[in-house]
C-alpha cells in the first residue's frame, strides 16, 4: 500500500531521459513524494524504477502491454492508485517532459486545501507553443463550448483529493479524456492560472492528427449533449427552410417571382428540409443509442505487463 501524503501520476512515453530529470526536479522539492510512472508501451526507452531511485524518491514503474495513449495511460495510473491507498493524501497528474512544472505543484496544493474544492486545475496563463497551435486551441475551445455548453480551459495538470479519486475511476469517461471527465464528474474544481514550462529535451510525440483525435474524444465525453445540439440546430434550419418555402409561395401568387426563380428557389429549400430533418431524426436515434448503451466495464490490471517498486519502497 502506498502511504505517502503526496502521490504524482505521470505517463511516460520513449521519454526515460526526461522522465529522469522530472524526477529530479520533483525529489529536490518534495523529497517524501511517491512517484507512480506508467511507460505506455515504451521499446526504445524504457523506464526503470532506479531512475526514480536516483531522484531520491519511492515509486513504482507500471509498464504497460502495448502503447495506449497519454490518457488511458493516465486512467490506468489513477486506478492503480485507487487501489494501494489507505489513509488521505493528495494526488497529483502531471506530463513528464517538464511542461508541467515541479515547482508548480504547490500552488495545485495550495488551493486545494479548502474544504470546498476536491480538484485543482492549471490554467495556462502563458504558452511556449507556435501561432499554428494557439490559433486551432482557440478553435477547440470555442467548438467545445458551442458543441458541449461548457467551457474547457486546462488539461492533465491538476491535483485531486483522495477522497474523490474513487468517482472519477468509477466514471467509463475517464479512459477517453482526464479533463473531460473531470468536469462530467460534478467534482468541485478550482481553478488556478500558471505557466507553462519549456519542454526538458527533444519535441512531443502527438502529431496534429493526434491533436485533432484528442478534441474529439473531449467531445465524446458529452456526446449526449453535442447530439442533442446537433439535432436542434437542424430542426431549427429545417423550420427555417419551411419558412422560405412559405414566402417562395406567397410571392409567387402575388406575382412578385421572376420566372424560373420560384421552382429554383423551392426546389432548394425543400432539399434543405428534407436533409436537415433526416440529420435531425439520426441525431435523436443516436442520442437514444448513446443514453441507453451498455456500460463496459474495464480492468486496468488487463494492460499491465509489470510493477516494479523501488528497493526502497517498503510499502509495495
Amino acid at each position: 500500500m502506498i502511504n505517502s501524503n503526496l502521490i504524482i501520476i505521470t505517463p511516460v512515453y520513449e521519454d526515460a531521459q526526461v522522465a529522469t530529470k522530472l524526477f529530479k526536479d520533483i525529489g529536490e522539492i518534495y523529497n517524501n513524494a511517491y512517484i507512480v510512472a506508467v511507460d505506455d508501451g515504451s521499446i526504445n526507452h524504457t523506464l526503470h524504477s532506479r531512475y526514480i531511485e536516483a531522484a531520491g524518491l519511492q515509486g513504482v514503474v507500471i509498464t504497460l502491454k502495448k502503447n495506449v495513449g497519454h490518457q488511458r495511460s493516465i486512467a490506468i495510473g489513477l486506478s492503480y492508485v485507487s487501489d494501494n491507498i489507505n489513509n488521505s493524501c493528495n494526488i497529483i497528474i502531471m506530463d513528464s517532459d517538464g511542461e508541467d512544472t515541479p515547482t508548480s505543484i504547490q500552488a495545485l496544493l495550495k488551493l486545494l486545501k479548502s474544504d470546498n474544492v476536491d480538484v485543482v486545475v492549471a490554467e495556462r496563463k502563458s504558452r511556449i507553443e507556435t501561432l499554428w497551435f494557439r490559433f486551432f486551441y482557440i478553435v477547440y475551445k470555442r467548438m467545445f463550448r458551442l458543441l458541449s455548453g461548457r467551457k474547457i480551459s486546462f488539461g492533465n495538470f491538476m491535483a485531486i483529493k483522495s477522497s474523490s479519486i474513487k468517482r472519477l475511476v468509477a466514471m467509463q469517461e475517464l479512459w477517453l479524456h482526464i479533463a473531460s471527465c473531470v468536469l462530467m464528474s460534478k467534482l468541485r474544481i478550482k481553478e488556478v492560472a500558471l505557466d507553462r514550462g519549456k519542454r526538458y529535451a527533444g519535441k512531443g510525440k502527438t502529431n496534429f492528427i493526434g491533436q485533432v483525435l484528442h478534441g474529439f474524444r473531449a467531445l465524446m465525453v458529452f456526446s449526449e449533449d453535442v447530439l442533442v445540439r446537433v439535432g436542434m440546430a437542424c430542426a431549427s434550419v429545417a423550420a427555417l427552410a419551411i419558412l422560405g418555402g412559405i414566402a417562395a409561395v406567397t410571392l409567387k401568387i402575388f406575382g412578385f417571382a421572376t420566372p424560373g426563380w420560384f421552382s429554383v428557389a423551392l426546389g432548394i429549400l425543400l432539399l434543405v428540409f428534407l436533409q436537415t430533418g433526416a440529420l435531425t431524426l439520426i441525431t435523436l436515434m443516436l442520442t437514444g443509442i448513446v443514453k441507453s448503451g451498455t456500460i463496459v466495464s474495464i480492468k486496468y490490471q488487463d494492460f499491465i505487463d509489470t510493477i516494479h517498486h523501488t528497493n526502497s519502497d517498503h510499502n509495495g
